[in-house]
């Protein structure tokens, strides 16, 4: 159906008097928002989140990134909402033994800027983990979110930890076997 008091709609509404005098049919014309026909979202007091555990071993950091940034935004629940935040929290350890595919670990550049003229600065996923070793996951699922305040605010639903132990057992976290999912998720050496 056409905009609402566009002249379509007008056209339109001619075009259904003239079948209704030809065909004899009674055509409804209802120009109110239909309540059954509208998606149902989620209200904030139904958001209800859970645990998710990932061991990040072996484990191809793009495809992994792939795989929390899903969780993280709630698009693996029926109830997804676009514009609310009820993902759910994911807990990755051993994240010292991820790896890139290729020769990116070595090669590949993330650039970033200081803000002051001439202040680009690059560094590469080698370095980065030397320093840092959960950034570059970080960076990759921070990639795969919204920019913004919901995608800042979802970002922080992800738990990055180097070992096996984390301070997220009291949660009961769900186990996610990476391999289970898909066996291109995980490098063979």
């Amino acid at each position: 159906m056409p905009a609402i008091g566009s002249n379509r709609q007008n056209y339109f509404y001619q075009i259904c008097i003239i079948l209704q005098a030809k065909y004899q049919i009674d055509f409804v014309i209802n120009n109110s928002i239909n309540p059954v026909t509208m998606t149902k979202f989620i209200k904030k007091d139904d958001v209800s989140s859970s645990w998710y555990e990932i061991d990040a071993t072996n484990a191809v950091v793009g495809r992994l990134a792939a795989v929390i940034s899903l969780i993280v935004r709630g698009k693996n629940k029926a109830t997804y909402t676009p514009h609310m935040d009820h993902g759910d929290f994911v807990v990755v350890k051993n994240i010292e033994h991820a790896k890139f595919t290729g020769k990116k670990f070595k090669d590949k550049i993330y650039y970033r800027h200081t803000g002051h003229p001439g202040g680009i600065k690059e560094t590469t996923p080698e370095r980065l983990h030397e320093k840092k070793p959960g950034e570059t996951l970080k960076l990759a699922v921070k990639r795969m979110l919204p920019g913004g305040v919901l995608g800042r605010k979802q970002l922080t639903k992800l738990k990055i930890y180097s070992g096996s132990d984390h301070p997220h057992t009291a949660q009961n976290p769900e186990i996610i076997d990476l391999a289970k999912l898909n066996n291109k998720n995980l490098v063979r050496n």
